[in-house]
């Protein structure tokens, strides 16, 4: 945890794209907690809105999902509880799925999160649907997020964190499972 916010405790909401995450994260910020969106989808619309139809494919993706996802961070109201639609972790499993090089920034970010303890180590995995549907954002397959899914859970467990799971299920029944730990530390 930031040792200048004392108060404060982080939770990551991740899973594969299409998983649900942006729809609980919703409802969690109806009833008052502190929410933070996902930093790659901003950047992939405003690249997007720019001209570029696949930004991902830029060497300069990573970086600029990084930099939105300090800006975010950074931004959130510092006390209470904050959960964060994805992490630091899951942008470099995004970078090795897209086969593009781990960038110094986001390498010093992550050093961050585990010398300050930015985040709880416990994070919500949230199961993937049975299905996934393609937006001009999200172009992945279903088989392609079932692999997605894996990376993302390797890349957690490789850096030592521990998973709240989520599965698959009606979203008031998914928000009910998060609220249930979240409101134990309100």
């Amino acid at each position: 945890m930031d040792p200048t916010l004392p108060h404060l405790k982080r939770f990551i909401l991740t899973g594969t794209p299409g998983a649900g995450k942006t729809a609980i994260l919703r409802r969690l910020t109806a009833v008052g907690y502190t929410t933070v969106t996902e930093a790659a989808t901003a950047v992939i619309r405003a690249e997007q809105s720019r001209g570029h139809a696949e930004p991902w494919t830029h060497n300069d993706f990573i970086e600029k999902v990084v930099t939105a996802q300090q800006r975010l961070r950074a931004a959130a109201r510092a006390t209470g509880v904050q959960v964060h639609d994805r992490s630091p972790i899951c942008t470099h499993a995004l970078a090795t799925w897209l086969g593009h090089p781990v960038p110094p920034a986001l390498s010093a970010d992550i050093a961050r999160m585990a010398r300050e303890r930015l985040y709880a180590r416990d994070v919500f995995f949230v199961r993937n649907l049975g299905y996934c549907e393609q937006t001009e954002a999200r172009r992945i397959s279903y088989a392609e997020c079932v692999e997605f899914e894996r990376l993302h859970e390797q890349t957690y467990r490789a850096f030592g964190y521990r998973f709240i799971e989520v599965p698959a299920a009606a979203l008031p029944d998914r928000v009910t499972r998060v609220r249930a730990v979240l409101d134990k530390h309100a």
